[in-house]
């Protein structure tokens, strides 16, 4: 009663085999691209070009991660042709492009974090009547991280690829096409993030298909339950590592998808943040929630249901400028919060580093707001990080219809106690964090849901979230009483601050992008 899920993310690759009759973690492994596979000259992940706003990688690293990964299985204690199902999470919004034969028409792969496609995302919206029309479309807005915008700037810049391109797949598709041996499908979770494809009424808009290339819709493969396997593992596998030919390849999804399976998310009230370079927030609801700014992501699940996604940019990036200048490490920045009062005496950092998502002013820069001459000192721009960031997420979150029960948190600073009782001061509810493998742990949970329900058994994807995902008991965080009604009136103004800014971005920003240039 083996299971495995692999993680093909931005920086590594990861894979988690667990024994569903002993509810054990049996094995984890990773390889991290920088490091492991050097041949490939990344940096975090992504290839060193020096041109301005690309992120791309080689999938042919990937797959090479991925090779490396089973050959160490091979070698360990565990006997993989007792593996009976394998799940893939990818890095969302990748695009991988195949040709009829099925090498690569175009060598690199252009990230979720590419800001390349920006005028792409503008002629897709003029097409369809604008934002409302668009979001009426596809359920989202044409951002540059989403993968449509990436299809049309291969049409307009590299028509030859386009034109020998036969299948555009997602990160995660692409390692499934590979585990198989060359299944050509999708699944609504990952798809959902495509903006080609409207997860509410669950089928591709042909007026953005079409406003792209008439020819785009046959290079789209087919879109499948996520719920299912799609084949078994390849014969070439299986002589080259081992595995049971029985073994099924589930039909996988995207890293936010399996990250909320990996957290217990698959039911109504659980919200999980993701606390890393970006920011996320996201909650299982029955019914489609469609953002009508496009703002927040429409996403189905990978569970027959829906995923709405917060994403902001910014949020471990000033946290981890802070600690350098400042010569901090966790536990003085813990420390240095302590020396400050909640709500920071009414000082504000709206922390647009680098732009933002959501709200979506990719032109933005950070604002500070009540600090007088003498305030930019330690500890009180760590507080202004600490709340500023978490104000900007929960801005956004707000406009979800939900109420959640509770907070599960994920990634580098999960660990925070500072950061676990800011955000559960200013969402206020309760937070704790999650220990665990994250999207990987999800993927292998999510492979063994499917492949009980192929083979007659009654276990449902609860059940056995129950049994793996462990929350930090010692470190969960109740909202602080004292503290409400400075948290609600600094809420009150950081919107306010927020929304104004935002209304006057094209003058504001555009001016500061011209005093910048000169």
């Amino acid at each position: 009663m083996l299971f495995a899920g692999l993680d093909v993310s931005t920086q590594s690759c990861k894979i988690v085999v667990i024994d569903l009759q002993n509810d054990d973690i049996l094995y984890v492994d990773s390889v991290n691209y920088d490091t492991d596979l050097p041949e490939f000259n990344t940096r975090n992940g992504v290839l060193q070009n020096g041109e301005s706003g690309v992120s791309e990688s080689e999938p042919l690293m990937w797959l090479q991660a991925v090779e490396m990964l089973f050959g160490r299985l091979q070698k360990s204690h565990v006997p993989q042709s007792d593996i009976k199902c394998i799940s893939v999470s990818g890095q969302q919004h990748g695009l991988v492009a195949l040709d009829a034969q099925g090498g690569l028409s175009r060598t690199r792969s252009k990230l979720w974090n590419d800001f390349s496609t920006q005028r792409e995302c503008d002629i897709l919206t003029e097409k369809a009547g604008g934002l409302s029309a668009m979001v009426g479309e596809v359920g989202n807005a044409q951002l540059t991280g989403y993968t449509a915008a990436k299809i049309l700037h291969m049409q307009r810049h590299e028509p030859e690829m386009f034109a020998r391109t036969h299948t555009f797949f997602l990160v995660h598709n692409y390692i499934n096409w590979y585990l198989t041996g060359g299944v050509r499908v999708m699944e609504p979770g990952d798809t959902s993030g495509m903006a080609l494809w409207h997860p509410g009424k669950q089928k591709w808009s042909q007026k953005v298909v079409a406003s792209i290339d008439p020819a785009l819709m046959k290079k789209l493969p087919p879109v499948m339950p996520a719920d299912k396997s799609i084949g078994s593992i390849s014969n070439n596998l299986v002589e080259k590592f081992g595995f049971n030919q029985q073994c099924k390849i589930d039909a996988g999804s995207g890293d936010n998808m399996y990250g909320a399976v990996g957290t217990g998310n698959i039911k109504p009230g659980i919200v999980t943040i993701s606390l890393g370079t970006s920011g996320t927030a996201y909650t299982f609801l029955e019914k489609a929630y469609i953002d009508p700014l496009g703002e927040i992501a429409a996403f189905c699940d990978s569970t027959g249901h829906f995923l709405p996604l917060l994403c902001v940019t910014n949020l471990a990036n000033g946290y981890n400028a802070l600690l350098k200048q400042f010569n901090l490490n966790h536990e003085a920045f813990t420390t240095m919060v302590q020396e400050t009062p909640p709500g920071n005496e009414g000082r504000i950092l709206i922390p647009w580093y680098a732009g933002e998502r959501t709200p979506n002013v990719p032109m933005a820069a950070p604002l500070y707001f009540g600090f007088g001459l003498h305030d930019f000192k330690a500890e009180v721009l760590s507080r202004a990080v600490l709340e500023g960031h978490i104000q900007n997420l929960f801005t956004g979150f707000k406009r979800l219809p939900v109420r959640p029960t509770e907070i599960r948190l994920t990634g580098g600073l999960s660990q925070s106690p500072a950061w676990c009782q800011a955000i559960a001061n200013i969402f206020n509810t309760e937070t704790v964090p999650v220990e665990g493998e994250g999207a990987a742990l999800g993927a292998a949970l999510h492979a063994a849901w499917v492949w009980g329900k192929e083979n007659d058994r009654d276990l449902s994807l609860e059940e056995i979230c129950t049994s793996f995902v462990k929350l930090s008991a010692n470190q969960r965080k109740k909202p602080d009483p004292n503290q409400r009604g400075i948290y609600d009136n600094q809420t009150k103004l950081f919107s306010q601050l927020s929304a104004a800014i935002r209304n006057n971005e094209m003058a504001a920003f555009r001016l500061r992008e011209k005093l910048l240039s000169r």
